[in-house]
């Protein structure tokens, strides 16, 4: 299958290749623009093939050894996982993000554009001039909410994970939305999040990820396909456990704040104005 790109009604560009399927959209002169859609459009047709060329080393667990790694795209997952080398993670954790980051650099290129962004399934990369701002809705169960994402502040990346995505879960949370300071690496930190947020209850279904997609990452790791209605204390406690993995991460300097949501319930961390706020 071939990459597709395709100019949608309201002017945003619209990047397809087997299962990258990527809006994007830049603010500011019209040539400027223009030039700048070209650019992703010309960077775009080898990005799944050098994906694919390096899938084998791309499941496996990160441990001691740096992944050896040769595709841009595939370092930007190696630089984005490798700091949580402690525990489970591939650099798959951070593929969307990755291909985000990448394509947003593509974009942007020797182009003057007062704003940009690239949004891949929800992992999001985006540019800002000084002065310029964007805005991201959050919007899951009781969560219904935004954050302002501005030029003097050090995000660039937005990523979301939960049970119910587009990949599969270690834990139960709904949505965990996370910033940081690149796409690949909010998407790393939100996987683990997510994972975090967890408790054992007979209503909480997994089974091996491996009997789901033969050739998953996660191999013969329980993973989440069914969460039923839980006790509300059980709720608080799972959220609990997200809430101090993304404290973890956030005074480790990985992310710059979370947003968590299970069952009507939610949290934000950081829960006020702090060193590492958004």
């Amino acid at each position: 299958m071939s990459a597709i790109a395709a100019r949608l009604g309201d002017g945003r560009l619209h990047l397809q290749h087997g299962p990258i399927d990527l809006i994007i959209e830049a603010f500011g002169s019209a040539d400027e623009v223009e030039r700048a859609y070209g650019q992703a459009i010309a960077r775009f047709g080898d990005i799944l093939p050098r994906l694919v060329d390096e899938l084998l080393t791309l499941r496996r667990p990160v441990g001691e050894a740096y992944p050896l790694l040769q595709g841009p795209v595939a370092r930007r997952m190696a630089d984005a996982v490798w700091p949580h080398r402690a525990v489970f993670i591939t650099p798959m954790a951070a593929v969307a993000g990755a291909v985000a980051d990448e394509m947003l650099q593509a974009l942007v290129c020797g182009r003057t554009l007062d704003k940009a962004y690239v949004n891949d399934g929800g992992d999001i990369a985006f540019h800002l001039a000084p002065g310029h701002e964007l805005r991201a809705g959050i919007f899951v169960a009781a969560l219904d909410g935004m954050v302002q994402l501005t030029a003097d502040r050090p995000v660039r990346g937005i990523a979301t994970s939960g049970w119910g995505g587009r990949s599969f879960s270690l834990g139960i949370a709904e949505s965990v939305t996370v910033l940081a300071a690149t796409a690949a690496a909010a998407d790393a930190a939100a996987t683990l999040v997510a994972n975090a947020v967890n408790v054992d209850h007979p209503a909480i279904e997994r089974r091996p990820a491996r009997e789901l997609d033969p050739d998953s990452d996660l191999g013969d790791l329980p993973v989440t396909v069914a969460v039923g209605r839980l006790p509300p204390a059980l709720i608080d406690e799972a959220l609990d456990r997200g809430v101090d993995e993304a404290h973890r991460l956030c005074i480790a300097g990985h992310i710059n704040g979370a947003a968590l949501a299970l069952q009507g319930r939610w949290r934000i961390e950081p829960p006020t104005e702090s060193a590492c706020a958004v």
